[in-house]
């Protein structure tokens, strides 16, 4: 359990452990700073304290951890808790299972945007202590920035496992300096813990109207990385994230914001910069590289959550296959997908470059995670009362607790628009777009092939009747539907007039849970006449196998000798001139991405030298 605590800390508390970098800072010295007064700094560091203790204490430590699918967390894992249509709990209507369908998918969207714009915000606020050292630095941050950026996106493609096993140590020692400078402050000016009383954050607004709304905005950079308690929780377990939460996060934190508190009490100059003017001279150049340190590890938790997240969203038919390179024999998460990196990197020095700031980016930052923490809370009443029978009432009141934190904070963030908020929206809704036309169009491509196919057991029937020539060997055609012929059958024998000795059609579907047992892996029918049927189940954490699934259908006794398979994919071309009931312009959307989609042989794992593809044009 202490192993996983350690490592929990470097992967699951990596992004809001460096939030002390600029949460602060950004309240009373960033573009809407509110005027810095004793009472305006106890109101803030009371917002702080609560919002630690309610939003990342009581609603994800303690119940949304609660909600895991398998052991498994994330707003994907989230949605497959919901009762499946038809079953017992199912109270949801067509509309609002939709419209949950989507929020969640706009939430995963949002959840890109935060991992383009963690690293940006973080790195940079980290290299920006060194202008605190000397203004003679200060040309040099840029540059510094955009070279880290750059090197830690490039070394990804070699797998985080080697470094992986120094987050920990590296984290408890950036956690116990947070804790130290602020234990050193707190002690010189001891009144700020005066801020533990929510009467102070009550007075804060009360005197400062909607510019204390404002700062609110500013105040939810404290709870960044929340998300990433439940999207992590299959690597490290509840028990491990709430043991290092409780014994060594929480306090650091608090520590250090009340003993940011306490120097601009005692010093208000020191407001440009909290975080770096609270250490001594000697100390402040090891605090900046530790600092890098802190916020690499917490850019790269972001970057393999988001590997993650397209994993679950390929599996889970709102993605296009990708080529995802496993990049550990041992283990299963560790992956590494080359188009989401090098998107990511493109946003992330695009933002650098044209923000030049960490306070100018922190605009842009706060409405992804207050975003994805309001669907996460309306989803959770979902589940409760939807799969776990929750008396509604009661439900609601825990909810209701959890929104007035999330609404208050995503309110307040959407007054920074303007200021860079919008950049996160247009991030998420370009890709809940791609991701909700390409369900979309997959779904009215199923349907179509579906009313367009010949029964399977009459062309099996026919093939006993006629008795084609057999040639020795298997052929293997994937097809998405479990019933009726493949078109990609119905062609080949159609063109060549033959029949392998052994055919199989193989369909891969994606369970609801994270993962599928090895046992219930595959499921065999005989159709008679050296034909089978083969149904391949993977959850949305894996990525499917085809050779492991022709090695279990062998282990049942069909016939599927490596050396002698030949694999047949279909490869269709979409013309947007159907009747699909789809707007012309996601049919062309559709097309395209259909059309740059990557090859089934590399997702896959087929041989490409032992693949015949057939096209086919489909009108949509």
């Amino acid at each position: 359990m202490s192993a996983l605590a350690l490592g929990a800390l470097g992967v699951v508390f990596g992004d809001i452990g460096t939030s002390p970098l600029y949460a602060v800072r950004e309240c009373f010295h960033g573009l809407h700073a509110i005027a810095l007064n004793e009472a305006n700094v106890l109101g803030v560091v009371s917002l702080i304290f609560w919002s630690l203790l309610i939003v990342v204490g009581v609603k994800y430590v303690t119940f949304i951890l609660r909600a895991d699918n398998h052991g498994e967390g994330g707003i994907f894992a989230l949605l497959a808790l919901l009762p499946a249509r038809g079953t017992p709990g199912d109270d949801l209507g067509p509309k609002i299972r939709a419209a949950i369908v989507l929020a969640a998918v706009f939430g995963s969207a949002l959840l890109y945007g935060e991992g383009i714009i963690t690293p940006a915000v973080s790195v940079l606020s980290a290299v920006e202590g060194l202008s605190v050292a000397t203004t003679a630095l200060e040309p040099a941050v840029l540059p510094i920035t955009c070279v880290i950026l750059l090197g830690l996106f490039l070394i990804q493609k070699h797998g985080t496992g080697r470094i992986g096993s120094l987050f920990g140590p590296v984290m408890i020692l950036w956690f116990l300096t947070l804790g130290g400078l602020g234990l050193l402050h707190i002690v010189q000016t001891p009144r700020i813990v005066e801020a533990i009383n929510p009467l102070h954050a009550a007075h804060f607004f009360r005197a400062n109207g909607l510019h204390g709304m404002v700062v609110l905005g500013s105040v939810v950079l404290c709870i960044t990385g929340c998300e990433a308690l439940y999207a992590d929780m299959g690597h490290f377990g509840r028990r491990a994230i709430r043991l290092s939460w409780n014994g060594l996060v929480l306090p650091a934190l608090l520590l250090n914001y009340f003993g940011q508190g306490a120097l601009l009490l005692a010093s208000p100059s020191a407001a440009s910069n909290p975080f770096f003017l609270m250490a001594p001279t000697a100390l402040l150049y090891p605090l900046v590289a530790l600092a890098t340190v802190a916020t690499i590890i917490a850019s790269q938790a972001m970057i393999s959550g988001a590997f993650s997240l397209t994993q679950q969203a390929i599996q889970l038919g709102y993605c296009p296959r990708m080529r995802i390179v496993h990049t550990s024999g041992q283990e299963r998460g560790q992956i590494y997908i080359p188009m989401v990196n090098y998107a990511i990197m493109l946003g992330c020095l695009g933002l650098v470059l044209s923000f030049q700031e960490s306070s100018r980016l922190a605009g842009a930052y706060g409405i992804a995670v207050t975003a994805t923490m309001t669907i996460t809370s309306i989803a959770y009443f979902l589940v409760s009362t939807g799969r776990w029978r929750w008396k509604p009432y009661k439900a609601a009141l825990l909810v209701a607790l959890f929104l007035l934190f999330d609404v208050s904070f995503l309110g307040t963030n959407l007054l920074k628009l303007a200021d860079g908020g919008w950049i996160t929206l247009t991030i998420a809704l370009c890709i809940s777009l791609l991701m909700s036309t390409w369900k979309r169009g997959r779904a009215e491509l199923a349907a179509k092939s579906r009313t367009s196919r010949l029964p399977i057991d009459i062309f099996i029937g026919d093939v006993g009747t006629f008795k084609p020539h057999r040639v020795p060997g298997t052929a293997v055609f994937m097809t998405l539907s479990d019933q009726g012929t493949p078109v990609t059958l119905l062609h080949h024998f159609k063109h060549n007039k033959v029949l392998h000795e052994t055919v199989l059609l193989l369909t891969v579907r994606s369970a609801n849970d994270p993962t599928v047992p090895e046992s219930e892996r595959v499921e065999i029918t005989s159709l008679d006449h050296g034909f089978y049927r083969i149904i391949a189940r993977y959850g949305f954490m894996e990525t499917p196998h085809v050779p492991d699934i022709l090695r279990l259908a062998r282990e049942r006794g069909v016939s599927a000798d490596p050396a002698a398979t030949t694999f047949f994919l279909g490869r269709e071309t979409i013309l947007p001139s159907g009747p699909a009931h789809m707007r012309e312009w996601r049919k062309r959307l559709f097309a395209f991405i259909s059309r740059n989609a990557g090859r089934p042989t590399t997702f896959f794992g087929i041989p490409p030298s032992r693949t015949v593809e057939l096209g086919s044009m489909v009108e949509l």
